[in-house]
């Protein structure tokens, strides 16, 4: 490979944090970086998890690893972790805001659902995102330097056909659920605004569905939805955007939503 290549995607000597990174797309970024010769420091909820994880890619990749647990919903427990990154290595390069997904175990249907669970889905998949970028940025500020990349999703672009999921047997998607992804979206754009001035670019990434054993006759319903025919597929599809919004290759963007869904979200 070309160094004019090579040089647009490398990391080493740089650290990033991934906050659900023990699982799915947050394993996925934590990967690539790790692959880039980044340092990562990875959370989970439960600190076994978080640490089995960074031993596989510390195995893996042949890189530092730290792992952590974290519940991003209490702001203290989030500026330990950071403390605690930053005083395993000297600076924090990146940082991805993976953590989240479906919470509550009552109804998706919003006329349903739990008021307790709304508000839980609110401070996991959005509040604790911002107390993320609040406590990483203020660092970030100070080095005059960063890349904060926010995992949102297709949620926040546009509503469901909840009969899909009454066809195929699935719980289907609180309203709560897009409400807390699109203040992601909203909340990018402007801390790249306020952040941008500093040297610190501020994107997010909005994914759609991945395969991860829905029933058949959903995957099928979906993909047919899908311009590219499928659903996406961890371990593959997210890798590259990860990649290129945290490396150089993309030093002159910033406040952007890239969508990562097959065209999802191109067909109405």
């Amino acid at each position: 490979m070309h160094t004019e290549i090579s040089e647009l995607f490398n990391l080493e000597g740089q650290t990033a944090l991934i906050t659900g990174g023990g699982r799915d797309l947050g394993l996925d970024a934590a990967s690539i970086l790790a692959a880039s010769g980044c340092a990562v420091a990875i959370t989970s909820r439960h600190q076994d998890r978080a640490q089995a994880a960074a031993e596989k890619l510390a195995s893996r990749y042949g890189v530092a690893t730290l792992g952590l647990a974290l519940d991003q919903t209490r702001y203290y427990d989030v500026a330990r972790v950071v403390d605690s990154v930053l005083a395993w290595r000297p600076r924090l390069d990146i940082l991805v805001n993976n953590a989240g997904g479906g919470v509550g175990s009552s109804a998706a249907l919003l006329m349903e659902r739990d008021p307790a669970d709304i508000a839980l889905m609110i401070e996991t998949n959005l509040t604790g995102v911002l107390y993320c970028c609040r406590q990483v940025g203020r660092h970030m500020m100070e080095q005059s330097a960063g890349r904060i990349i926010n995992i949102a999703s297709i949620a926040g672009l546009g509503g469901r056909d909840r009969r899909v999921y009454a066809r195929t047997g699935l719980k289907g998607q609180a309203v709560d659920y897009a409400a807390a992804k699109a203040g992601v979206i909203g909340m990018t754009r402007d801390l790249a605004g306020y952040l941008s001035p500093h040297g610190i670019n501020v994107n997010c990434i909005s994914p759609g569905g991945f395969e991860r054993g829905q029933p058949e006759a959903f995957i099928r319903e979906y993909s047919e939805r899908t311009p590219m025919g499928r659903m996406g597929r961890d371990g593959v599809d997210l890798k590259g955007a990860i990649l290129f919004l945290a490396s150089p290759a993309s030093n002159y963007i910033t406040g952007e939503n890239l969508t990562v869904d097959g065209g999802f979200v191109l067909w109405k």
